[in-house]
């Protein structure tokens, strides 16, 4: 199983580490199942960009980014190269090591999730 250590850029929250995600799940929904708080206003469909992340380790084990993806990153808050959309990426490898931090969602509008 891979393994995703969650960081949070609101530092209230405790580091998640989840080790048991299976390669052919998004990070989206892996935060859905271990009921880690990430906005997704569109539903996970990549039509916006709230579930916006950063990848700092582990990202050659994702499905790589797409240039929708990267115009909807784009209109993320404080964009960065580490950046990506969590329903967009998918784990490929059982046995990956990811490492994420999720930006403060309280400056995200919309639904929470």
């Amino acid at each position: 199983m891979a393994v995703i250590k969650f960081r949070f850029e609101d530092k209230t929250n405790p580091e998640i580490l989840v080790d048991n995600a299976e390669a052919g799940y998004s990070i989206l929904e892996i935060t859905e199942d271990h009921h880690i708080h990430l906005n997704h206003n569109c539903g996970g469909v990549c039509a916006c960009s709230t579930c916006h992340i950063y990848i700092i380790k582990g990202g050659q084990s994702l499905e790589e980014i797409s240039d929708k993806e990267e115009d909807f990153i784009d209109r993320a808050i404080n964009p960065k190269i580490e950046s990506r959309l969590a329903c967009q990426c998918i784990i490929l490898d059982d046995n990956a090591e990811i490492e994420v931090i999720i930006p403060d969602q309280k400056n995200i509008i919309g639904h929470e999730h």
